[in-house]
């Protein structure tokens, strides 16, 4: 699933994603309850790309999540060390 979140996110950068409807493209059902679910997958993905990379996936808080394109290695105002 987390590769699924990811290429979802990297598919619409700078688009801010609502939990709600990335349960229901990335899981492919509509949520029934807790949206907590994507809130874990998303820790567990800035755990794994690192303390260098971790703001490339933006929390807007009380809606979701987008993707930080500024943040990619390589752009120009983000981190190229």
């Amino acid at each position: 699933m987390e590769f699924e979140l990811i290429a979802h996110l990297a598919a619409y950068p700078d688009r801010i994603h609502t939990r709600r409807r990335l349960m229901e493209l990335v899981w492919q059902q509509a949520p029934m309850g807790d949206l907590r679910t994507v809130d874990v997958h998303i820790a567990r993905l800035r755990r794994k790309l690192g303390p260098d990379h971790r703001a490339l996936i933006r929390t807007v808080h009380r809606i979701g999540y987008a993707l930080d394109p500024q943040q990619l290695p390589g752009s120009r105002s983000g981190n190229t060390a």
